[in-house]
């Protein structure tokens, strides 16, 4: 079974243009076969998008976790999580 990973960021540091989103997940270390970053307060993509991309992308447990940007440059998981499918 394929497995997916939404990280909903969220908190008071927004991310700037310069802000790396691969190199933060890299070093979240989430074993997951695909993972999608969702940040509040953005209209663009939210987290019904990023769980409909990762069942198109064949995804049958998906889990969503609760992250905050720290220092500019990395997410930090709250410890917070939700089943959306699985």
């Amino acid at each position: 079974m394929k497995n997916g990973v939404i990280v909903y960021v969220v908190g008071k540091e927004r991310r700037n243009k310069d802000f790396d989103e691969a190199g933060a997940v890299k070093h979240l270390e989430i074993s997951a076969d695909r993972v999608e970053v969702v940040f509040s307060g953005e209209n663009n993509f939210d987290v019904m998008d990023a769980w409909w991309a990762l069942t198109a992308q064949g995804m049958k447990n998906i889990v969503c976790m609760i992250g905050e940007i720290v220092n500019h440059s990395r997410i930090r998981l709250t410890g917070r999580e939700l089943r959306l499918c699985g």
